[in-house]
């Protein structure tokens, strides 16, 4: 088969396969009660089946025995005990809650196994801020610390139902794009995989009478996913960029659009816990998706739609941009849209926050006040 009928069978296959089997996973877990209980900080009212994620590693597994012939040097069999490792830790983090040493341990070997296949060495950054060759030492700190950052910060977007589906969709469909312009085919074919899986879970995240969550189980996966695609792209030979449409010393601003909202998310997150004088990792209600719908009142789809639509929106703009500006303003003009961003967010939230406080002080003080007032009942009692 050519790549475009294989690219078909992928996608059908990996789709139906994760369509017709969540059903299953649904009455697994429900028939053996690990439902997610929720809590103060969560977005969902009742308990709900999790582990979707499962669905997404055994349709991965598959996938790529079927496309191993399209790679070029063995990248399946580094991939898989990364993606093994991930499965089982997001498993047991679904069912009886890991720390985040352990989980980041775990992530650390997983990347390693990726890091050592010379297909995703990054031996240049062709020219951006003038940097090109770069010694093998600095390419293991500065992928890993790339692929550790994509990982988390995709599993910290997965809190409201669609959002990290819809996101992960949109990676993977220009990720697919970028890979076959680019004619690595093995590593479209994982996107379209990629992709097959998180349409079809789609439909059940957002549903109300069959809905799941993908867990630790599922993110982890996706994150580990997209971080390969990205640090491929990056590894890309100068060669492969003739027919994609940005300039090739722009390819590392292109990966940050295409990560924006995870990674956007990720960074404002850490910086409000790190003031609050809270651990980077401490749950809370301040992330993008629930400034959108705490503050500004919208449904889950809503908020995920919007999100959705911003990151084809700065990616295509980006795109765009790359195909012209040299890498110095692209750099100004990204850093200029994140601050911008901030600010906007944190005036939101700030806002809502002290709108939150004045209520709570407010029923505080009518409390007090209804204790102060004597009872009516009791002063004609008296007389």
């Amino acid at each position: 088969m050519n790549f475009l009928e294989t690219a078909v069978v992928i996608f059908l296959g990996s789709f139906l396969l994760v369509y017709l089997t969540i059903p299953k996973i649904i009455g697994v877990v429900e028939y053996k009660r690990l439902m997610d209980d929720p809590n103060h900080r969560s977005s969902h009212l009742r308990k709900t089946p999790t582990l979707g994620g499962v669905s997404f590693y055994y349709t991965l597994i598959i996938a790529l025995f079927f496309i191993k012939n399209w790679h070029g040097h063995d990248e399946d069999i580094y991939i898989i005990p990364g993606l093994t490792i991930l499965f089982v830790i997001g498993l047991k983090d679904d069912l009886v809650v890991l720390s985040p040493g352990t989980k980041l341990l775990a992530q650390i070997v997983a990347i390693t196994f990726v890091l050592v296949n010379p297909s995703f060495t990054i031996e240049s950054l062709n020219g951006f801020l003038n940097i090109y060759e770069i010694p093998y030492f600095l390419y293991l700190v500065i992928a890993g610390f790339l692929m550790l950052t994509i990982i988390n910060s995709y599993n910290l977007i997965d809190g409201i139902d669609g959002l990290a589906s819809i996101v992960g969709i949109v990676i993977m469909i220009i990720y697919t794009t970028i890979f076959y312009l680019s004619q690595e085919y093995f590593f479209a074919l994982i996107a379209i995989t990629m992709n097959a899986c998180l349409m079809a879970f789609f439909g059940f995240n957002v549903s109300s009478n069959k809905k799941i969550f993908m867990g630790d189980t599922g993110s982890l996966i996706v994150g580990f996913i997209i971080s390969i695609l990205t640090l491929k792209f990056l590894a890309l030979e100068p060669t492969a960029y003739g027919e994609l449409p940005f300039l090739l010393e722009n390819a590392p601003i292109i990966a940050i659009s295409i990560l924006i909202v995870p990674l956007f998310d990720t960074a404002r997150v850490f910086a409000i816990r790190i003031a609050n004088k809270k651990g980077p990792f401490s749950p809370d209600r301040n992330h993008v998706h629930h400034v959108l719908i705490d503050f500004w009142g919208l449904s889950h789809k809503q908020a995920s739609f919007i999100i959705g639509c911003f990151n084809i929106i700065f990616v295509v703009l980006f795109i765009i941009l790359g195909s012209k500006a040299k890498n110095l303003g692209m750099v100004i003009m990204l850093v200029s849209v994140v601050i911008f961003l901030a600010y906007i967010f944190f005036r939101y939230n700030y806002n809502f926050t002290t709108l939150k406080q004045k209520i709570l002080l407010k029923r505080k003080i009518d409390k007090i006040k209804g204790k102060m007032e004597p009872n009516p009942k009791k002063k004609e009692n008296d007389k």
